[in-house]
This record gives structure tokens, C-alpha cells and sequence, in this order.
């Protein structure tokens, strides 16, 4: 059990908590003391009461600013969601593109390296060709 010595108003007040809790009780009593300092005048019950109302409205409009985000998270957090799942469906789509293309540029090597049917025709014709040339060469 930790215990924290807690300076509110100007007095002090000796507080238990739990161990690893003092810096946070320091810290709220701060807050308390600053808003009760900011009350003139008064006695320090109603110093304290004052301070302790002030801190409850803040208390309940930071619970109603959090309770309207809340729906706005929500849907923030679905569209978020959206974005990541068609964000995976478009690098599915372009694994698969690139896939494609891939295949098309080895099918076009392919059929670059390869002599179609026409091909081995056109190299015989010429082989042909060169041949007669040789002969009618040949003739005196």
C-alpha cells in the first residue's frame, strides 16, 4: 500500500493507495487545487464543493463528446475496413494481372524463337532459290 501526502487548497491530507498510484493521485489533486483555487473568496467546504461541481460538468461533457464520436468511430472503422479489403482485392487482382502478362511475355518469346510452318516454307523456298542461282550461274 502506497501512501501520498496530497496538497489541496492548502492543506494537506495524507491519502492510502495502491502501490504504482501515487504520481496519478498527485496529479489529480492538482487539478482539484487548481479549481478550487480559482473560486474566490468562501469558505474552503464550499471552495471544495465548487470545485468538485466544476469537475463533475467536465466530467459529463467529455462523456457526452465521447458518446457522439462513438458512432463516428464506428463508421470510421467500417470504412477503414472497406478500404483494407478492397485495398487486398486490388493487389489480388494485380498478382493475377502480372501473372498474365507474364505468361503472355513468355508465350511471345516463345513464338518468336519458334519457325512456324510458314517460316520453315519461306527458308526452303529461299534455299531453292539459291540453288538455282548457282546453277544458272554455272551455265556458259
Amino acid at each position: 500500500m502506497g501512501d501520498v501526502k496530497l496538497n489541496i487548497a492548502g492543506r494537506i491530507y495524507d491519502v492510502h493507495c495502491e502501490d504504482g498510484q501515487e504520481q496519478q493521485l498527485v496529479g489529480l489533486a492538482a487539478i482539484v487545487d487548481e479549481k478550487v483555487r480559482a473560486m474566490p473568496g468562501g469558505t474552503e467546504t464550499r471552495q471544495l464543493l465548487f470545485a468538485s461541481l466544476m469537475l463533475a460538468d467536465e466530467a459529463i461533457e467529455a462523456k457526452g463528446k465521447a458518446d457522439k464520436a462513438e458512432p463516428q468511430s464506428d463508421s470510421l472503422r467500417a470504412a477503414v475496413a472497406l478500404a483494407e479489403s478492397r485495398e487486398a482485392q486490388a493487389r489480388d487482382e494485380l498478382k493475377s494481372a502480372l501473372s498474365e502478362l507474364n505468361a503472355l511475355k513468355k508465350a511471345n518469346a516463345d513464338a518468336v524463337n519458334t519457325p512456324t510452318r510458314n517460316d520453315r516454307a519461306l527458308l526452303q523456298i529461299a534455299d531453292r532459290i539459291e540453288a538455282l542461282a548457282e546453277k544458272v550461274e554455272q551455265i556458259p
